[in-house]
């Protein structure tokens, strides 16, 4: 070390009048060697030297010592512990000019050096964005596309400032979007690959780079990667494979993206649907599946996907699932029907073709989100649909797994939706039949204890449901009302400060209905619910008044007046 020890003295000393340019290079190669050798004890002895002020002169000078001198620092800050004295130096104000340069190999080791000192360091790269170097990494992207050192460090840097949210509005308004899909297309070792895939995830954290990219054909290069990597079996292919994916997914959560993408059905990525769905690939098939429910936040895109015949694909999709299969890929296929079946006349297209039959078969999957999410789906199928509700309301097999879920304790979410399809079912339906299937199947007690949830949507659901139950059918479901306590429940309801005016006035309207009957209207009586009904008719809220004073005017009624 200590030819080393004269070279730093040679190089702190040395200016352009007394030392020739050999000689500072000469030293700056000794510098590397030695880092070469111990990088630790040279390390040591550049900070002991307090030389790193002197490298701030050397960047300055000649080209070759400029080339040199960066070459150095990128060496130097390897080692963690020299970070913060290159910073102290004030190198990095010298060092960002650098990157204006026509000479690839200060550029080369110019970005090395600024990444490395800057790594991991918030307030260092938020300075880096303000000082413009955003500007000269893409413009270095695209004065070299080829030289693959040169885009691997511009990469590289890229994906340490991508987070930065002032990195990507800076971004936003270069062609990065270009240089990336460009590299994309060319690239074929799995490391590139990786770098690429993570500063396009990154950017597609942003609105204004999603439709960027999505302008840029990002959509063509991601298929294409995909479609040369569906083959491999290789570990790191497979991890480019599943990053790959996610930038779809990722670009598809962006509104104006997604339409982009779409296409009206003609988009590349929507073309590919088919073919991933059938892949052998599960991640291939979540793809395809996260894609069509993306697509389908749009109802236009939903009436065409229909059209299109993809509802079968993902039915086709889900039977090679049900029996031990993958959650992911259920959950995702799932959440597509369910879009789909939002706009009414693919509501009507999708019952007609059987679509409520063949999704049944997911009613012995003992995953708690495909349940909760086949619960979804068959709710959001018979919304409005009395013939498909009237159906399904009389399944004893549907019937009997959904008064199983609605017991359960274990898992709340799927509780909810069971009793929230119980309740639809009746709604929409309408049916005595139906009515009675619900009873055999033990599902009253559940909409009653339904109504007291502590979710109002859930509340009113259940209370409407019930109300038309009892409106239709009340002498054959009485007894079933009787053991669930419905009146005393409702009495609670009216009680509680915490209820809702919505939710008291849909009690107080299913309670009327309940007075119909001479045994429920003698438990309304014991358990005084006259004394609750008259409080309620000075109600702050005008219809909850009008209900109770009507209650109220029924219940003091003569019995023999309310007839059989």
């Amino acid at each position: 070390m200590e030819s080393l020890e004269l070279h730093l003295k040679r190089l702190k000393l040395g200016d352009e009048d007394t030392e020739g340019e050999d000689e500072i290079l000469e030293s700056l190669g000794g510098v590397l060697q030695a880092l070469a050798e111990d990088k630790h004890k040279a390390s040591t002895l550049l900070a002991e030297g307090e030389i790193l002020p002197a490298f701030g002169r050397l960047l300055q000078s000649t080209p070759a010592c400029a080339v040199k001198a960066a070459q150095v620092l990128a060496e130097i800050a390897k080692n963690e512990e020299m970070k913060t004295p290159c910073i102290n130096a004030g190198l990095i104000p010298i060092l960002v000019p650098l990157l204006n340069s026509t000479n690839q190999e200060l550029l080369l080791h110019t970005g090395r050096a600024i990444g490395r000192i800057c790594y991991d360091n918030n307030d260092l790269q938020e300075q880096l964005v303000a000082a413009g170097v955003i500007d000269s990494l893409v413009r270095i992207l695209s004065n070299y596309p080829d030289d693959e050192a040169l885009v691997r460090v511009n990469l590289l840097a890229l994906s340490n400032l991508a987070d930065l949210d002032t990195a990507k509005e800076a971004l936003s308004k270069t062609k990065v979007a270009e240089q990336l899909v460009h590299q994309l297309r060319q690239v074929n070792h799995h490391e590139k690959v990786e770098i690429i895939l993570e500063v396009l995830q990154t950017l597609a954290e942003n609105d204004a780079l999603k439709l960027q990219l999505a302008e840029a054909g990002i959509q063509d290069a991601v298929t294409e990667l995909l479609l040369r990597l569906q083959d491999s079996s290789k570990p790191e292919d497979m991890c480019s494979l599943k990053a790959a994916s996610d930038l779809i997914v990722s670009l598809l959560l962006g509104d104006e993206s997604m339409q982009q993408l779409f296409a009206e059905g003609r988009g590349v990525i929507y073309q590919s649907v088919g073919m991933w769905l059938a892949s052998k690939h599960t991640q291939l098939q979540l793809t395809g599946a996260l894609a069509i429910a993306n697509f389908a936040r749009n109802d236009g895109n939903c009436v065409r996907m229909v059209q299109l015949g993809v509802v079968h694909q993902l039915l086709d999709l889900l039977e090679q699932h049900v029996e031990s299969g993958d959650v992911s890929v259920q959950h995702a296929a799932l959440s597509a029907l369910r879009n789909l079946a939002i706009p009414v006349a693919n509501k009507i297209q999708m019952l007609e073709e059987g679509v409520g039959k063949r999704i049944q078969m997911l009613l012995r999957s003992e995953m708690p989100p495909v349940q909760f999410k086949l619960l979804g789906t068959l709710r959001m199928l018979i919304d409005g649909q009395a013939e498909a509700a009237e159906e399904m309301g009389q399944d004893p097999t549907l019937l009997n797994r959904l008064a199983q879920w609605c017991g359960s304790k274990d898992h709340a979410g799927v509780c909810g939706e069971a009793n929230r399809l119980l309740a639809s079912l009746l709604r929409h339906s309408r049916s005595p039949e139906v009515v009675k299937a619900i009873q055999e199947a033990q599902g009253v007690k559940h909409l009653v204890s339904m109504a007291t949830s502590e979710h109002v949507i859930m509340q009113n659901e259940a209370l409407i449901a019930l109300a038309i139950a009892s409106a239709i059918s009340l002498e054959n479901i009485k007894e079933a009302f009787k053991e669930a306590q419905l009146v005393q429940n409702i009495h609670k309801l009216l009680q509680s400060e915490s209820t809702g005016p919505e939710v008291k006035y849909n009690a107080i309207g299913l309670l009327c209905s309940l007075l119909s009957s001479a045994e429920l209207r003698e438990e309304a009586e014991e358990d005084q619910l006259t004394s609750t009904l008259e409080a309620l008719c000075g109600h702050s809220n005008d219809n909850v008044a009008k209900q109770a004073l009507m209650a109220l005017q029924i219940l003091n009624e003569e019995p023999s007046l309310l007839g059989p």
